[in-house]
């Protein structure tokens, strides 16, 4: 081998929230006051948490680590603030003076909202559960670096290298308002660039990294030759420059970008643990062999093994498969029986240390111990008793495909029509009520101790009695319980459940200051008892009206945890999916009309190659079929989806065969209805007409329009009307406001229509 790596060992990014949150607290302690206090204990957070994880890399003998800066919110984000290109409704927004970075309050406007404007667009972030916001751009975008705030952030050391979200991805994930095509600006947002890494190597900086995901999906061969010569461009600038991937095959990177002079490439190993056959050697492969994304211990044997062939071919660098952001912070403090399975980031920069001293021939003591450790826990967990339960893989081998299909949909419509007796337009709600400072006080009195189970169990109820009362005064037509009881639409289910883990503090972020806690599937999934019924049943007899149950879909439970990864996903899907057809069943029997089943994940886990999407959603469609398929026609089921690109998925909408489907759509001003439309989708449809994400309640034009514009695209008698999505985050004021403009909006469409 006749070249050196740039460096031996990194993680590809890092996660901003902290260990315990602390950023989100801050970032929510500046929103409510908006004090030059408490933005100075943002910043001196985000100071302080770059600071620690940057030591943690080092410490642990990596010898270069990732950095963004002060970031708050969303890279995608920072990177419209650094180019310049926030969108112009929050123009009159004053640059902040103090400790924070000069657009940072526009960029929070963006993300969020104001009160007379309604925020940019929100989706997810390639096939994870981490969202960005959308950019905004037009024909007409002029493109105008603001670095000078970052470029105070970035210290100018070996060890810390820079990261941005490449030119090519950025624009691939832009929106336009006009028609254009955001790929049209791919030189003007290099040529931006371009002046960022002059400016970086007048302060030393040593090397860049350019993340650029979308170099993995279906890319148009014609634009290739235009992303070759955009990064020759920036190479000529003479800072050397890492052209990283992840979530897939990192090949059209490579042949596209090979032998211009970049100083290396980041490729996902584990997503992709295929042929890199452009690869020369000529640059340094940065090699993403510990699982960014899922919590499993490293076979250091096996990665030890792949790095070695790698590195015959020519310089290799040890790293993560993609950001750590994805993963929790750390195993310490938790106590699970499988415990020694798992990796949280500490431990996986830890194991990309480990294997870069290993490649070296430099191994310690300490590493053979731990190459030992995991040889031991790999056979532990191959041969536990805790992952098959034979009961379960029975069930499943008894699973016929008439298990999967309901009675025609024109029959259900017309049983469901006479048996519910609703109003044109029935308005309703998504299902979660605000999640207020009582509840969650009580339930952390229930964890502490301090309160019994009947006692928190007996507040909750009195949060659902209170619930259903506010929803009869507004008047709305379908009630939900509220779901006080429940920390999370996942968790709440996954700590019922066999095979699941729930862990005390693996957060992980999801958006901005929203934070979750995914759950583990560890074993073969089954319901030991009902889950839902008796909050179900309590509801129920404090109204007549109808209340719906409320359920997590077997994609969305799969999708919003860290899912095992030694069966098909498939195979676990259709595990859980049996799981919840037990829980409707239940429901069912207990008088219940509607049941809901949310799956705002479904989109999520579609791959990001074309081809391979055909497969997933076969096995994804027949798992929610299979857990919806087992009641009469007279039973409702609704289903609710979210911040994604639904316009890509009509068919999967219909093939769900879902009664009625709940849609975001108040950002996208219904433009999914008009697919809907096209496609000839006869089944109800719910778009959403409040955007729940942002806090403000919408002027009553706002709402009454987005509902004329969904009535142009779908027939009266299947729409329904409801806010975008969930209403934890929201307080009682902003939210009784709102669903009165709900359903105003509603009855004044009721009186156009008679």
């Amino acid at each position: 081998m006749t070249n050196s790596p740039i460096f031996h060992s990194t993680v590809t990014g890092v996660p901003r929230i902290g260990p315990n949150r602390e950023l989100k607290k801050t970032l929510e302690a500046y929103w409510k006051t908006g004090s030059a206090d408490d933005a100075q204990k943002l910043s001196d957070t985000a100071y302080t948490l770059n600071a620690d994880i940057t030591e943690r890399i080092l410490s642990e003998g990596l010898d270069q680590a990732p950095t963004v800066g002060r970031s708050f919110y969303d890279a995608v984000l920072d990177t419209s603030a650094l180019l310049g290109v926030l969108p112009q409704r929050f123009s009159d927004i004053p640059d902040h003076e103090g400790p924070l970075p000069r657009h940072s309050d526009t960029a929070f406007a963006t993300a969020r909202g104001t009160a007379s404007q309604p925020a940019s667009a929100m989706t997810k972030w390639f096939d994870t559960n981490y969202h960005y916001i959308v950019p905004e751009l037009a024909a007409n975008t002029t493109f105008r670096l603001n670095a000078t705030d970052l470029l105070n952030d970035l210290a100018a050391t070996p060890q810390s290298r820079p990261v941005f979200v490449g030119p090519f991805t950025y624009l691939a994930l832009s929106r336009t308002s006009d028609g254009s095509q955001a790929l049209d600006h791919l030189e003007a947002v290099a040529q931006q660039y371009a002046v960022l890494l002059d400016a970086l190597k007048q302060r030393g900086i040593a090397c860049v990294q350019f993340d650029e995901p979308a170099l993995v999906t279906n890319v148009d061969p014609g634009l290739l030759p235009r992303v070759r010569a955009v990064y020759q461009e920036l190479v000529s600038h003479g800072v050397p420059l890492i052209v990283t991937t992840y979530f897939g095959d990192a090949t059209v990177c490579v042949e596209t970008l090979s032998g211009i002079g970049l100083a290396g490439f980041g490729v996902d190993l584990v997503t992709s643990p295929g042929a890199l056959p452009a690869w020369t050697g000529e640059e340094t492969l940065v090699a993403g062999i510990v699982d960014g994304r899922n919590v499993w211990r490293t076979n250091l044997d096996q990665a030890l093994g792949t790095l070695q062939k790698l590195s015959e071919r020519g310089p290799v660098a040890v790293s993560t498969s993609c950001s750590l952001l994805h993963v929790p912070y750390t195993i310490a403090g938790e106590d699970l029986a499988i415990s020694d399975w798992l990796a949280f980031g500490w431990e996986k920069i830890h194991e990309v240390g480990v294997l870069a001293r290993a490649l070296r021939g430099e191994s310690t003591e300490a590493d053979l111990a731990d190459f030992a450790a995991s040889r031991a826990a790999a056979a532990d967990r191959a041969a536990s008793p805790l992952i098959h339960n034979p009961h379960v893989q029975q069930a499943l081998r008894e699973v016929t495909e008439a298990d999967r299909h309901r009675e025609a949909a024109d029959l259900r419509k017309k049983v469901q029509a006479e048996t519910l007796n609703l109003p044109p337009l029935p308005t309703t709600t998504i299902g979660s009520f605000p999640q207020t400072p009582q509840i969650r006080q009580a339930r952390a009195q229930l964890r502490r101790g301090d309160i019994s189970a009947q006692q928190y169990h007996d507040a909750m109820v009195d949060e659902v009695k209170l619930v259903i009362a506010k929803q009869e005064e507004l008047g709305l037509d379908v009630l939900v319980h509220g779901e006080p009881e429940r920390n999370d639409m996942v968790q709440y289910f996954s700590e019922q459940l066999a095979g699941y883990a729930a862990t005390h503090n693996g957060w992980v972020q999801s958006y901005g200051s929203r934070c979750v806690r995914p759950p583990i599937i560890f074993g073969d999934v089954s319901r030991p008892a009902p889950m839902t019924v008796d909050w179900y049943t309590t509801a129920a007899g404090l109204t007549d009206k109808h209340v719906k149950g409320m359920l997590t879909g077997p994609i969305t439970m799969l999708a919003w945890s860290f899912v095992r990864d030694d069966q098909p996903l498939g195979t676990t899907a259709d595990q859980v999916a049996l799981a919840l057809r037990a829980e409707i069943a239940d429901l069912v029997a207990a008088g219940a009309q509607i049941i809901q089943v949310d799956e705002p994940a479904i989109r999520e886990l579609l791959p990001l190659r074309v081809e391979q999407q055909p497969a997933y959603l076969r096995w994804a469609v027949g798992a929610f079929r299979l857990a919806t398929s087992g009641v009469a026609p007279e039973v409702q089921i609704h289903t609710h989806m979210c911040y994604s690109e639904f316009n890509e998925l009509i068919d999967t909408v219909a093939d769900l065969d879902a009664d009625v489907t709940s849609i975001e759509a108040a950002r996208n001003g219904m433009q999914v209805l008009a697919a809907l439309k096209e496609e000839g989708y006869e089944l109800g449809v719910g778009p959403g007409v409040w955007d729940i994400h942002s806090p403000r309640v919408p002027a009553q034009q706002e709402v009454d329009e987005l509902l004329a514009s969904a009535l142009t695209s779908v027939d009266p008698h299947l729409l329904w009307v409801n806010p975008d999505c969930g209403l934890k985050t929201r307080g009682w004021p902003e939210t009784l406001a709102s669903l009165q403009v709900l359903v105003s909006a509603a009855i004044k469409a009721r009186a156009q229509l008679v």
